[in-house]
């Protein structure tokens, strides 16, 4: 099968899937009222141990001054907070709050109806191979692992 147009792009069917896969996340987090920034920005936290603004931007994709802006956003609603890092008093690290923490327990498993309607539409087998085969890709591109993770936590 031969693809021209747009559809012989990896990029452009990256960023299609990722659009078609976060759409329905964000209306299984709709409920809650949180993005999928945002859920992003909570899954990182959500090992208790606190990190910095660059720390958790590479971990959650994002840019520095947009991550400012939705954590500052989750700070007024109470979810997160900021303070010293454990490490390094000099330093400033968002952690997850109680609320935020309570928040996140009653979104995931909208989080994982979301990922079986994907494994279920696509086939399990087919959709944890996908899984690998990008972690792959994204370590053959980054020469390394690329952004991982915060320790503890498992990408989905």
């Amino acid at each position: 099968m031969v693809t021209t147009g747009l559809g012989s792009s990896l990029a452009y069917l990256l960023s299609r899937a990722e659009r078609s896969v976060n759409r329905g996340l964000a209306a299984a987090l709709a409920a809650e009222d949180v993005t999928v920034e945002q859920w992003r920005i909570l899954r990182g936290l959500a090992d208790g141990r606190g990190h910095s603004m660059g720390e958790l931007a590479e971990a959650v994709l994002m840019p520095h001054p947009t991550l400012t802006k939705a954590v500052d956003r989750l700070v007024d609603r109470s979810l997160v907070y900021r303070g010293h890092d454990p490490a390094d008093r000099r330093r400033v690290a968002v952690f997850l709050a109680d609320r935020g923490a309570e928040l996140l327990a009653r979104v995931e498993g909208g989080v994982a109806e979301h990922h079986q309607v994907i494994a279920a539409a696509y086939g399990p087998e087919r959709t944890e191979q996908l899984m690998r085969d990008l972690e792959s890709l994204v370590r053959a591109l980054d020469g390394s692992a690329g952004p991982l993770p915060l320790p503890g936590h498992a990408r989905s």
